[in-house]
């Protein structure tokens, strides 16, 4: 994580705090690239953190084809978004003077397409655990059926504006 902030007094910067949000946050905007534009989805995902290697992993599953799937293998350069703790910091009056809180990660990183069955059911279990707090048992069967997408963030800044308590 090195990138800077023009506004610092929002940045966070401890690692713990940066996996509360993503563990809040249930959904994952993953941005491609198509043709020179951006292409976002929005999608249910699993994660686990390597702190030897100062990266996120991140694991999503879909259809085994498709736009998302073709976009990934033209070009596998990626960015995830994920927001957690939303909500609008009202001004009465003032219209220009209305915010938000929140709670925000980003990152940018690399993604592939997962074949291994093993390394599938690991992943598709993650993204259960984080989803629903619980693990399954996957069947080979289970995993064919879908294309699992791996995305290695080593790029990532975390923001956050909270509510003070009152």
């Amino acid at each position: 994580m090195n990138k800077e902030f023009r506004r610092k007094d929002r940045a966070v910067t401890d690692i713990n705090q940066i996996i509360k949000i993503i563990d809040q946050a249930k959904i994952l905007h993953l941005g491609l690239v198509d043709s020179g534009f951006p292409y976002i989805v929005p999608l249910h995902y699993g994660y686990e953190y390597d702190s030897n290697r100062d990266m996120f992993i991140f694991y999503m599953h879909g259809a085994k084809t498709g736009r998302k799937i073709e976009l990934l293998r033209n070009n596998s350069n990626v960015c995830v978004e994920l927001e957690t703790d939303i909500e609008l910091d009202s001004a009465d009056d003032v219209p220009c003077e209305y915010g938000s809180f929140y709670s925000s990660v980003i990152g940018q990183g690399c993604a592939s397409i997962v074949d291994d069955v093993e390394e599938k059911k690991r992943a598709l279990n993650l993204l259960m655990e984080n989803q629903t707090k619980r693990t399954f048992e996957f069947t080979e069967k289970m995993v064919a059926a879908v294309a699992v997408i791996k995305v290695e963030i080593k790029e990532y800044t975390a923001k956050a504006r909270v509510k003070m308590a009152q």
